[in-house]
């Protein structure tokens, strides 16, 4: 293949994961959404568009093969392929994630925990995805560990989140007069809003992961990574 063929498939690959990135975001917005207004349309829509960003994966995973296989890339460029690999990865766990909310929507009924703020907890994290996407897009390593740095106050937040969950239900008064339906229906919910603040924490976590290997990418260093 020309040289000039090849760099636009490099260029090609690039603009492909950040559309995928710009499919999968969309997609986790949505799942917020739908969890905070309780809209099971919206929450359907999300579900059933994963299906959309697996075959985006599917595509550009094949995208990377064929040019690790065919044009045997080095230096840059291999660690270019390499890290959008494991970057489009990242994505779609991501939007598994989006769908999970999705599913909890479905199985929500009622908001337990008012000084528990999702929706914000939320927004950090897409801002995470956002600029560790940025950072792909530019070849930014700075914006890479400072990526990584925000990551603390992600966990912090999940942590103190969960921690007012747990401690809320620990003090719960239940007596006798409360039915068994009405005890299975507050563990279901409590354990909906938990796994909504652990999948949240782990879209920070793929973030970090992005920023990794983008930093892997543009300056060979792996402090990141492991």
């Amino acid at each position: 293949m020309p040289r000039e063929g090849y760099q636009e498939k490099l260029e090609a690959l690039r603009e492909d994961v950040l559309y995928m990135s710009e499919v999968v975001l969309e997609r986790l917005r949505m799942g917020l959404d739908a969890l905070e207004t309780k809209d099971e349309d919206l929450a359907w829509e999300v579900i059933d568009g994963d299906d959309e960003v697996n075959q985006l994966y599917l595509d550009l995973e094949q995208d990377c093969i064929d040019l690790l296989a065919l044009q045997q890339p080095v230096a840059s460029d291999l660690r270019f392929i390499a890290a959008s690999f494991k970057i489009i990865t990242d994505l779609e766990r991501i939007a598994d994630l989006a769908t999970n909310l999705g599913e909890y929507t479905h199985e929500a009924e009622r908001d337990l925990y008012p000084d528990v703020d999702i929706q914000e907890i939320g927004t950090l994290v897409i801002e995470m995805v956002e600029a560790s996407m940025d950072a792909y897009d530019e070849e930014d390593p700075d914006a890479c560990l400072a990526i990584s740095e925000q990551d603390d106050t992600i966990d912090e937040r999940c942590e103190a989140a969960s921690s007012t969950i747990v401690r809320d239900l620990i003090e719960r008064e239940v007596d006798d007069e409360t039915g068994e339906a009405e005890i299975e229906q507050l563990m279901a919910d409590v354990s909906r809003l938990l796994l909504t603040v652990r999948d949240l924490e782990r879209v920070g976590d793929h973030a970090v992961n992005i920023a990794a290997r983008t930093l892997y990418m543009v300056e060979n260093d792996d402090e990141l990574i492991y």
